[in-house]
């Protein structure tokens, strides 16, 4: 079987491949023009140059292949509006039309969790009414629309992996909140709010089996929604304490009320946007985003196809951290 993935020289794209290689399957990476290919170039696969706002190129990818994964996005939490419907909604929208006509058997298409948002009371699942806050989630959650209005011509499976970090992972939410603690940044001496409110992570090579189990139940996951991840959400105070008994340095002990929080990052994130610079960590949005709880359940992939992640939080923050030092980010 010969399977398409796009955002290939990606982080979870390079994951992907490997994991879907280790499988047996014949792999297409689809790449854009300038992508650093250097991993890629080490595996056995065939590379495609393509963009998503260019159908033609995405006819030209797409052609000859049994199984789309579409990872491709403008991911970035504070990014351009126009760019976010351009690439995520009218660019799913391109490959779905380029898939359908050359037959594609299944397409399996990468949301995200955010595509819900904070969930207010217990646990979130697959039918919690969504309530994306950032631009990011709300364009995941309307390119999700335009898959399943493919229904009739293209098999779909929807996918909403939530908070991916692991090996290789740079300039991510995950990345921030680990090196900023690291690193001993201000943005890490205190917790918003009681620190209870929770979290859920995933590392990277669970969430390529959650996709690699929906590829290989494509009866059971025809015309699905699975959230994958792993099953169990933390409170910020576990998962500094966590990260602190990784990186030898102690949680932080000062709780901050979110309105003060909010206070304290404003100068801070209007001065990075002045000089142009980014980190997650320095933002209004993250204190309110830590300040509301973002836990699912994964059930219903576990249920119907057979999906189990092996990751808790501690024995992959270890292997994540280990790849930061080695690699020059610690």
């Amino acid at each position: 079987m010969k399977v398409l993935v796009t955002g290939a020289s990606g982080f979870l794209g390079g994951h992907m491949a490997e994991g879907l290689i280790e499988r047996g399957y014949s792999v297409v990476a689809q790449v854009r023009r300038g992508s650093d290919t250097t991993l890629l170039k080490e595996m056995d696969l065939q590379m495609r140059v393509a963009d998503l706002t260019d159908y033609e190129s995405l006819l030209a990818a797409t052609k000859g292949v049994d199984v789309v994964i579409h990872l491709a996005a403008y991911y970035t939490f504070h990014g351009k509006r126009d760019l976010y419907r351009k690439i995520n909604v009218e660019g799913t929208r391109s490959i779905l039309e380029a898939s359908a006509k050359n037959g594609i058997s299944h397409f399996i298409y990468c949301s995200t969790t955010e595509a819900i948002g904070r969930v207010n009371a217990g646990i979130g699942d697959e039918n919690t009414p969504p309530n994306p806050e950032y631009e990011y989630g709300k364009s995941k959650l309307m390119a999700e629309g335009i898959v399943k209005s493919f229904g009739s011509k293209v098999n779909y499976t929807i996918i909403r992996p939530s908070g991916i970090y692991g090996p290789r992972n740079v300039d991510d939410v995950s990345y921030w909140l680990i090196t900023s603690f690291a690193k001993n940044s201000i943005s890490t001496r205190f917790v918003v709010g009681d620190g209870e409110n929770r979290v859920q992570f995933a590392h990277v090579k669970d969430i390529v089996s959650g996709f690699l189990a929906s590829l290989e139940h494509p009866e059971a996951s025809k015309g699905q929604t699975y959230i994958i991840s792993y099953e169990k959400a933390y409170s910020y105070n576990e998962v500094y304490a966590i990260l602190g008994n990784i990186v030898g340095r102690p949680p932080p002990s000062l709780h901050v009320p979110p309105l003060i929080a909010s206070a304290m990052v404003a100068p801070v994130e209007a001065l990075n946007r002045l000089l142009g610079k980014e980190n997650f960590m320095w933002h209004r949005s993250t204190v309110r985003a830590v300040s509301s709880d973002r836990a699912y359940s994964i059930e219903k992939a576990k249920r119907e196809i057979g999906f189990v992640p092996k990751y808790d939080l501690e024995t992959g923050l270890k292997e994540t951290v280990k790849w930061y030092k080695e690699n020059g980010y610690l």
